[in-house]
């Protein structure tokens, strides 16, 4: 079983949004991972066939998806970052009209929306209207209605978004429980979302594939670029302007600074254990102490 994205690219007028991308899936959970515009709805909406590549395939166990149509279809679930619902219809019966748009039988809908519904912990609320809803239950009807069909893809847009951590910590937990007999692949900016329940990174910068691998082999090509020292607070401008400034700490006339580096900036600076966040930053942060300094 495996999903591949061959050489594929996709562009509106002047940019390409996804450029020349290529790598392979199969089961387990993949973090397609980068900053907001860097191409990643475009490119699942492509895995969705909701939109065409300009050149490229993408294959399902080397047959195109495209070609595939419906048969394709039949087994892909997709939720996407904003996903539409009627307001007044209560849980319950959202994921039966779901379930009748999927062309699922009501004795199968039935009991599958019982099923998923225990499952992401809505048994209790499904006589609740969908406009009463907290944002975490939301999202979590939103997985539920992606699984109706039991798809051996899950595709899932952001699904995080807007989460508080609890809410976010949940989520991760039912990911992995539904990744063990799937392939699913989870698009975010958060890390945190991806660090501890993916098989493998794909770190998406501008359009293109700019690393792929596990947690701990992106956080290997960090290795001695994470430096800690302390300085007097008035250079704290200084390194602010011109390096990956990860964090302050101020205390007295000095500060403590965790910069990225590709070598030693003062002598005796410790070299710190790298995080995800740390690879995070190196690959996507800015310099000149803007929104990632």
């Amino acid at each position: 079983m495996e999903l591949s994205i061959n050489n594929v690219t996709k562009q509106f007028k002047d940019k390409k949004a996804v450029n020349d991308i290529s790598f392979s899936m199969g089961n387990g959970v993949y973090g397609l991972l980068g900053v907001n515009g860097a191409g990643k709805t475009t490119l699942m909406r492509m895995l969705c066939t909701l939109t065409t590549p300009d050149c490229g395939t993408i294959t399902w166990d080397g047959k195109d998806i495209f070609k595939m149509g419906a048969s394709y279809r039949q087994i892909l679930g997709y939720l996407p970052q904003d996903f539409g619902y009627y307001p007044y219809l209560t849980i319950y019966d959202y994921m039966m009209y779901i379930a009748s748009i999927k062309g699922i039988r009501p004795a199968v809908a039935k009991k599958r929306t019982k099923e998923l519904l225990k499952q992401v912990g809505l048994s209790d609320q499904k006589k609740q209207k969908m406009r009463n809803l907290s944002g975490g239950m939301v999202r979590r009807v939103g997985i539920a209605q992606a699984m109706l069909n039991d798809p051996k893809i899950l595709i899932l847009d952001e699904p995080t978004a807007g989460l508080d951590p609890n809410e976010r910590i949940r989520f991760r937990n039912l990911i992995s429980e539904l990744a063990e007999e799937r392939l699913v692949l989870l698009s975010t900016h958060i890390v945190s979302d991806v660090e501890f329940i993916a098989n493998k990174i794909v770190l998406m910068k501008e359009g293109q594939c700019c690393f792929e691998g596990t947690s701990d082999e992106v956080i290997a090509s960090m290795d001695k670029k994470v430096y800690c020292f302390v300085v007097p607070r008035e250079q704290v401008d200084h390194y602010m302007r011109n390096y990956l400034v990860v964090n302050v700490k101020t205390f007295g006339s000095n500060a403590e600074l965790r910069i990225l580096s590709d070598h030693e900036l003062v002598k005796g600076a410790c070299v710190e254990e790298a995080t995800l966040e740390d690879a995070f930053l190196n690959y996507f942060g800015e310099r000149a102490g803007e929104s990632h300094a």
